[in-house]
């Protein structure tokens, strides 16, 4: 799908994504808390603030039809809301939709839970670590992992396979490298990939993760079935 224009407002972004005018209502609220947090609580790089539409919420946007077919999701690292809180508006009206929004920051999860709680939007807010086993708990029956500008894809994998089940599928936000990205983390890990060209950056890349295994996982076992013959 070839980019699309600048998304300059609120209008712009319907004319592009054909959102509902209540959803963009919600949309339009999420952008005024974070124009009023981001200033005093350092939310998002403050040379974004003029440009949120762009840079945050359509960018956060384009993952959901991607997605379709999963009901509920993750999104690993959200800080303020970036991807998962913006897809989790967009699928309010879908039935059993639900987004868990994964942060260690008390002052982001904070935020986080104003915009839930103006929005309406179906998401449980975890405040923890994402590594940590109360997380990996916690959050059950993921059906797609998403996360943005977090770690390197080969780190990212790590952080995320305790989520991804066979049949769980990852969407990864990533920028010119994305193809190096991909190459490095081969060097640890087995996995299937596809990759779209992103509708805010010609240079930026949606990385598309399947079927998930560790290298040296599979070597092991490789090694423990050759000792048992």
């Amino acid at each position: 799908m070839p980019p699309h224009p600048h998304i300059t407002g609120p209008e712009a972004f319907a004319a592009a994504f054909l959102v509902s005018r209540e959803t963009l209502d919600l949309l339009s609220l999420y952008a005024e808390l974070l124009g009023q947090w981001g200033r005093v609580q350092d939310l998002v790089a403050p040379s974004t603030l003029g440009d949120i539409w762009h840079r945050h919420i359509a960018d956060s946007a384009q993952i959901f039809p991607l997605g379709q077919g999963a009901n509920v999701w993750a999104d690993l690292g959200t800080g303020a809301g970036f991807p998962g809180l913006v897809i989790a508006i967009l699928g309010r009206d879908r039935p059993g939709f639900k987004m868990h929004l994964i942060e260690s920051s008390n002052r982001k999860c904070s935020f986080l839970r104003e915009v839930a709680r103006c929005t309406g939007a179906p998401v449980d807010i975890h405040c923890m670590r994402i590594e940590d086993l109360a997380t990996q708990r916690t959050v059950k029956g993921v059906e797609l992992v998403t996360a943005r500008a977090l770690a390197p894809l080969a780190s990212l994998l790590g952080l995320a396979r305790p989520l991804l089940r066979t049949t769980t599928r990852a969407l990864f936000l990533k920028g010119r490298d994305a193809g190096k990205e991909v190459l490095a983390a081969q060097q640890v890990w087995r996995f299937q990939s596809d990759m779209t060209v992103s509708r805010t950056d010609p240079d930026g890349r949606i990385v598309s993760i399947t079927h998930l295994q560790s290298l040296e996982d599979l070597t092991r076992d490789s090694d423990q079935s050759g000792i048992g013959q």
